[in-house]
């Protein structure tokens, strides 16, 4: 008997898909991470404002979204994706165009008067020291918010010798080596936290308002809480607007950053003598570790040729200070 071998016939064998590749899906990840970070940095304000005043939030922390970047690209180099490298190009190129220039020192000689704004903590456990810090900078005119019916009179007795004339009243005042006038408090709150006067200096007056904003909170139930700060906001604007002063200086604690779209009917009027010529952040909040500048001095009808921020007091806040061209 002969044996006939079968036909072979070919195993078929269904392929299996692929399982999706973990580098690539990460990969995408980082890529999406990179391109809403771009549009918050080409578009501040893309982010609404509310519920919780985000908006505000954001702007505030917007300089510190540099930290983010490392990592990014850090994961982009790891998962090998040459999509995410290049998507995160493109907010590094925008930060640096938005916040490259307030790296560098755009101080300048010149100048016809120093200012400083200080936040001297109504907890301060050494007011009288403070006073002599201050005094030592040599301002001819000097701002102090956070005064208590405690620390206001140290200060007084403290910054006469090298202070002819003062304002003060509630939580904030003025000291000045030029003559003042028409000084009064503004009523942004109940109690007196901002104030206005003329100081004449040898090149004209000088009007000048000092303010301390309420303080914002954030919680995670009402988010970034900034009502009353944006109703004394409100007020303070109106006072500055009527009044309309041809040279002006605004110096105090706003409880906001200069980038805080809320800070506009201020900022779109005054320029932040930091912002133009300052070098760095200048951030004053908290000062064992500052992260955020709340601490403002705004010029309008004058100059700034220089600002920065002076060493820590025993406040928890640093003071700042600049010279302003007539």
């Amino acid at each position: 008997m002969t044996l006939t071998p079968a036909p072979h016939r070919p195993r078929t064998t269904t392929a299996e898909p692929r399982p999706p590749r973990r580098g690539r899906r990460r990969g995408t990840l980082t890529t999406a991470c990179a391109v809403l970070l771009a549009a918050l940095l080409a578009r501040p304000g893309l982010l609404p404002d509310g519920p919780g005043h985000l908006g505000s939030l954001t702007d505030t922390l917007l300089p510190w979204t540099a930290l983010a970047l490392p990592l990014l690209g850090a994961a982009a180099l790891l998962r090998r994706s040459r999509t995410a490298l290049a998507a995160v190009a493109l907010p590094l190129a925008l930060w640096l165009t938005a916040f490259g220039g307030t790296l560098t020192d755009k101080s300048a000689g010149g100048g016809d008067l120093t200012v400083v704004s200080h936040n001297v903590n109504q907890d301060n456990p050494d007011p009288e020291g403070t006073a002599r810090r201050l005094a030592a900078a040599d301002a001819d005119i000097l701002a102090l918010e956070e005064l208590s019916p405690g620390t206001a009179p140290v200060y007084e007795r403290a910054l006469a010798p090298a202070y002819r004339y003062h304002f003060f009243q509630g939580t904030v005042g003025i000291w000045s080596v030029f003559p003042l006038r028409d000084a009064r408090s503004l009523p942004i709150m109940p109690w007196s936290r901002a104030l206005r006067a003329t100081a004449e200096t040898p090149r004209g007056p000088l009007t000048v308002y000092v303010a301390h904003l309420p303080s914002v909170r954030v919680s995670p139930a009402a988010g970034f809480t900034t009502g009353a700060r944006d109703a004394a906001l409100a007020r303070l604007t109106g006072f500055i607007r009527a009044e309309d002063a041809s040279r002006a200086v605004l110096l105090g604690d706003f409880n906001g950053s200069a980038d805080d779209r809320a800070l506009r009917p201020l900022t779109s009027r005054f320029a932040s003598a930091q912002a133009t010529s300052g070098a760095g952040f200048g951030f004053t909040w908290p000062s064992g570790f500052p992260v955020v500048r709340i601490d403002q001095i705004l010029v309008g009808g004058v100059r700034a040729t220089s600002a920065w921020t002076l060493p820590a007091t025993r406040s928890d806040h640093l003071p700042v200070a600049a010279r302003i061209a007539l």
